[in-house]
């Protein structure tokens, strides 16, 4: 009976760990823009992940390089772009819409649902750096990031979490478009170098907010949301 209990004991120590563990989502990039026939297929897709999948946190960035081609998206940003390209010179692939990204690892063609769940299946094994938590202070946000391994950029990313648009000009001309989890605004808010550390922040622009710990090599290694005060 004793043995038991000191089983059970170290079971009930360690599902808190195990619990915090679980909560580092797995972090999917779209690329895509209003402006793109061919992208309505993989924001359908992503707007189902970011309704349906706590455990994936689903980014969608607009590019800006279909601005000129008919339509330009509201949403479009340049370090969308700029981010984009830098996976592109790092795949070898240049960039594409939709392109999806998983983990900062693994790219493909966004619409693709077969490889993309199971690049997501297979990123639930990817390392992690560190923990974050995450909240509100005021006007900022409190970023603490844990102890571990490594180096990383501390990325705050803000995002609305959902928008209709009617397309009036360009490939989509006379859709209207419900998208997900747009990205507004993406800043580098410090280094983490290992040690356990707090960052404050205050958001540019986005409804919400998520934490990216970005390696040196581009890879997100650690990820968290920012909770809602409500």
């Amino acid at each position: 009976m004793r043995v038991s209990h000191l089983v059970f004991s170290a079971i009930m120590l360690a599902a808190p760990a195990m619990a915090s563990a679980a909560e580092r989502p797995v972090v999917v990039e779209l690329f895509t823009s209003e402006g793109c026939s061919s992208c309505p297929p993989a924001e359908m897709f992503l707007n189902e992940l970011s309704h349906q999948r706590r455990d994936v946190l689903p980014l969608a960035f607009h590019v800006t390089y279909w601005n000129s081609l008919g339509w330009k998206d509201p949403y479009s940003l340049e370090s969308a772009t700029l981010r984009q390209a830098s996976y592109g010179a790092r795949f070898g692939d240049g960039s594409y819409t939709p392109e999806m990204v998983v983990n900062g690892r693994r790219d493909l063609v966004g619409s693709d649902r077969g490889k993309a769940n199971a690049a997501i299946e297979q990123a639930r094994s990817d390392f992690t750096a560190a923990s974050i938590e995450a909240k509100r202070v005021g006007d900022a946000i409190s970023i603490s990031v844990g102890r571990g391994s490594g180096t990383a950029r501390v990325l705050l990313v803000g995002f609305d979490p959902q928008h209709r648009t009617s397309i009036g000009r360009g490939e989509n001309a006379g859709r209207t478009l419900t998208e997900s989890n747009i990205v507004r605004s993406i800043q580098s808010i410090g280094e983490w170098t290992g040690d356990e550390t707090t960052f404050y922040a205050k958001v540019h622009a986005g409804l919400q907010e998520a934490v990216l710990l970005e390696a040196a090599d581009g890879s997100v290694v650690g990820a968290a949301r920012v909770p809602d005060l409500h």
